[in-house]
């Protein structure tokens, strides 16, 4: 194993940090962001107990009684993805709807060595959900949660690279895991590791940056662009992939460049005819590319950002019983707080969030102002009228939920 670039860490954090700390790492977030963050894998042992997050039942139960629905599951076995149409089948009467997880049809394909992929588990399982909000606060970039379910000395996939950074949480079993240095280093999203597929290959036959097998409660975490490729040994091997979906400076010069053009939409010079009969751009170009680089220079990505990254997530469940008892009850007293992942922000007299925007009166700026904290404050602290208004918008829920 190669450990030039590779750190193996003992996890022993802090009371009191975030989830980077105390159930991943076992580093400070400063330390993390300074030495390992999109730089080299970290390979964290014993990092956390993880079967208050998922376990073996919670895949029995996800497949066999959730009526889950194609793109929530995904089959592998090797190295291809399965058609969907193999797995998936109508649930009978009052669930007619084709695409249901067959879970006969699942046994079968897992019995004969297919790895079972559950996708998008912040939206299925909550505890995953839960912990996935909370990594992504401190992060500060968006996070996708997968299950990967391999049988006994199968593979599910041959060696790729993701385009998004990895944290791998060992749930149950054991699985070897063969890491190789990138050969596209920091891909974008649309840059997949299948236009490298032949130099991905080659590297993946010399010799593993990193070669180990996790266990129950390792973690190991992956920036996006490196090759990875694991089987399961001796036993069914569960783990938990958390993907950060991780903002670039390309992403934000594609914002500055879409805040450019859309000022430049409003001269009229820009959205003037060429002249008749021109043949090419060169006798245009000098003045376009100053009036560019002058809106360029104007330009303010921020809103774009904001709302992009509002669109890359989910703000918390929203129960509309729980909600609508907290309405009628509504009192002086009635605790209340913050609907929790809902990216608000208050720019000037408009509050924009998840679930929409909200403009208030000057007079309730300073308490619309107090609730980004996040803190519980009763309703006659707030404003009744104003707690009401923002509950039946879903942007507060009662303290207690």
């Amino acid at each position: 194993m190669s450990t030039s670039r590779t750190t193996l860490q003992d996890v022993g954090a802090a009371p009191g940090a975030g989830v980077l700390e105390t159930r991943l790492t076992g580093l400070s977030a400063e330390e993390f962001a300074r030495d390992v963050w999109a730089r080299k894998p970290l390979l964290t042992r014993r990092a956390s107990d993880f079967s208050d997050l998922f376990s073996a039942e919670a895949v029995d139960e996800l497949i066999s009684r959730r009526g889950l629905r194609t793109p929530f599951l995904r089959v592998a076995k090797d190295g291809s993805t399965l058609p969907d149409a193999t797995f998936t089948s109508s649930a009978g009467v009052g669930a007619t709807i084709s695409d249901q997880l067959d879970d006969t049809a699942l046994w079968r394909a897992f019995a004969d060595g297919a790895t079972l992929v559950l996708q998008a588990l912040q939206r299925t399982w909550g505890p995953v959900g839960e912990f996935g909000t909370r990594l992504s606060a401190q992060l500060g970039h968006p996070v996708q949660a997968n299950a990967y379910v391999t049988p006994p000395q199968s593979r599910g996939f041959d060696a790729h690279y993701d385009v998004h950074d990895v944290f791998v949480l060992q749930i149950a079993g054991t699985k070897r895991w063969l890491v190789h240095e990138p050969v596209h280093p920091d891909p974008l999203r649309d840059q997949p590791w299948t236009e490298h597929r032949s130099a991905v290959a080659e590297a993946a036959r010399g010799a593993a940056h990193l070669d180990t097998v996790l266990e129950p409660g390792d973690v190991l975490y992956l920036p996006r662009g490196w090759l990875h490729a694991a089987e399961a040994l001796g036993g069914v091997s569960v783990h938990l992939t958390l993907g950060i979906h991780t903002w670039t400076r390309y992403a934000l010069a594609e914002q500055l460049a879409q805040a450019a053009l859309a000022a430049l939409r409003d001269e009229p010079w820009m959205r003037s005819t060429l002249p008749l009969g021109v043949d090419g751009p060169d006798g245009e170009l000098g003045m376009i590319r100053e009036h560019l680089l002058a809106a360029v220079t104007k330009a303010d990505p921020a809103p774009l950002f904001h709302r992009a990254r509002r669109g890359q997530g989910r703000p918390a469940p929203l129960g509309p019983l729980a909600q609508l008892a907290a309405v009628d009850g509504l009192g002086p007293d009635t605790p209340v707080r913050l609907r929790a992942a809902l990216e608000a922000r208050l720019e000037g007299p408009r509050l924009t969030t998840r679930v929409g925007w909200l403009d208030f009166s000057e007079a309730d700026l300073p308490s619309v102002s107090r609730l980004l904290d996040g803190e519980a404050r009763t309703a006659g602290d707030l404003g009744v009228a104003l707690v009401g208004r923002l509950l039946r918008a879903g942007v507060l829920v009662p303290a207690g939920e």
